[in-house]
C-alpha cells in the first residue's frame, strides 16, 4: 500500500513538472496512424507525450451509445494533447482509440452476457497496455498518457499495474489518468446537486452520462429519452436490485 501511494504521488509530481515545463520551440499534436516511419523518427523521444484514449463497450441502457465511455475519453484526450502542445517544445502523439475493457456495468446484476457489453479478460487489457508500453518503451518514449475513464476497480487496477511495468522496465512514464482522479463529479452547482440526488446513486448510464453524450453527440442518444421512466437506488443494494430486474 505505501509503494503504491508513493507511486501515485511520484506520478502527480510528474504531471505538474511536464505540464509546466517550457523550452524554446513549437510543439504540435499528431495522430501516429497518420504518420510514416521518417516523420515518426523525428520525434523528440525526450519531449513527446504519446496519448492513448480508450473506451470499453459496454451496455449503457436503451438511451445511450454502447461506446458512451469511449466519445468521453477521446474528448478528453484530445483536450489533453492540446494542452501538452501549448507547451513550448512538447509534442503530442494521439492513438487511435482502443475499444477494450473489462468488467461492464451489467455485472452488477451478475448479467455476464448482455446486449452491447463486449469485454475482454483483465489479464488481455493489461497485456494490451503492457504491449503498447513495450513498443513505444523500446523505440524511446518515455513519456504516455492514457485516457481510459471506466469505473470498475479492476479494470483500473490493471492499468495501473501496466503503468508500473512500463516504469520500472523503462524508466518513463505511462500514467492512467483516470486513476488520478479518485472522485470524480465532486464539485457542481446547486441546481446539478439536486438533479443527482434525484437521480440517486448514479454510477452508470445516469445522469452524468446521459448530461455528457447530449453535449457531446446529442444524435447518438436516442430519442424516447424524453419517456423515460424513473429507476434509480440511492445505495449499492438498491443498484443491484435494479440490475437484476432488468
Amino acid at each position: 500500500m505505501h509503494d503504491t501511494w508513493r507511486r501515485a504521488q511520484d506520478t502527480s509530481l510528474v504531471l505538474i513538472t511536464l505540464l509546466s515545463a517550457a523550452a524554446p520551440a513549437t510543439a504540435q499534436v499528431y495522430r501516429v496512424a497518420a504518420l510514416n516511419t521518417e516523420q515518426i523518427r523525428t520525434l523528440d523521444r525526450a519531449r513527446t507525450v504519446v496519448v492513448i484514449p480508450a473506451g470499453i463497450l459496454e451496455e449503457h441502457g436503451p438511451y445511450l451509445p454502447s461506446y458512451t465511455d469511449g466519445y468521453g475519453n477521446e474528448r478528453v484526450a484530445q483536450s489533453v494533447a492540446e494542452a501538452v502542445a501549448a507547451r513550448p517544445g512538447w509534442t503530442a502523439l494521439v492513438f487511435p482509440s482502443i475499444p477494450l475493457g473489462t468488467g461492464g456495468a451489467n455485472e452488477i446484476g451478475r448479467k455476464y452476457v448482455f446486449p452491447g457489453t463486449y469485454t475482454v479478460r483483465s489479464t488481455t487489457l493489461r497485456s494490451v497496455f503492457m504491449d503498447l508500453g513495450d513498443e513505444l518503451g523500446e523505440q524511446g518514449f518515455r513519456w504516455i498518457f492514457v485516457v481510459h475513464g471506466h469505473g470498475a476497480p479492476n479494470h483500473n487496477r490493471m492499468l495501473d499495474q501496466a503503468g508500473d511495468y512500463f516504469h520500472d522496465t523503462y524508466g518513463g512514464w505511462m500514467v492512467h489518468l483516470a486513476g488520478l482522479l479518485p472522485v470524480s463529479f465532486a464539485s457542481v452547482s446547486a441546481t446539478a446537486a439536486d438533479a443527482l440526488r434525484e437521480d440517486g446513486l448514479g454510477v452508470h448510464a445516469g445522469a452524468v452520462e446521459t448530461s455528457m453524450m447530449l453535449f457531446l453527440l446529442p444524435g447518438l442518444v436516442s430519442p424516447s429519452l424524453k419517456e423515460a421512466g424513473v429507476h434509480s437506488g440511492a445505495d449499492w443494494s438498491a443498484l443491484v436490485r435494479i440490475a437484476r430486474a432488468h
